[in-house]
């Protein structure tokens, strides 16, 4: 995996993270709403793993917020 995209995936997981801690959401929590196996879940959460665009829907909806919000970070994609 090339760097940018896994540096682009760590911020989007610390992301999910950060909204789902803000919601009081556990893994378990995310695994009933979304239909994502939690540890998954948390793998997302970790940027060890690139979603697709369903998952990704899927995790906006389970989060109860518009999926522009889990976009909503600083990437420094041009940074090295």
């Amino acid at each position: 995996m090339d760097k940018q995209l896994e540096k682009f995936l760590k911020n989007f997981g610390k992301k999910v993270k950060e909204i789902r801690d803000l919601k009081n959401y556990t893994l378990d929590d995310m695994e009933f709403h979304t239909g994502i196996d939690s540890s998954d879940f948390n793998k997302i959460e970790q940027g060890k793993t690139n979603i697709t665009f369903k998952t990704f829907i899927k995790v906006s909806k389970g989060l109860e917020i518009h999926p522009r919000e889990l976009l909503d970070f600083n990437t420094d994609l041009d940074e090295e």
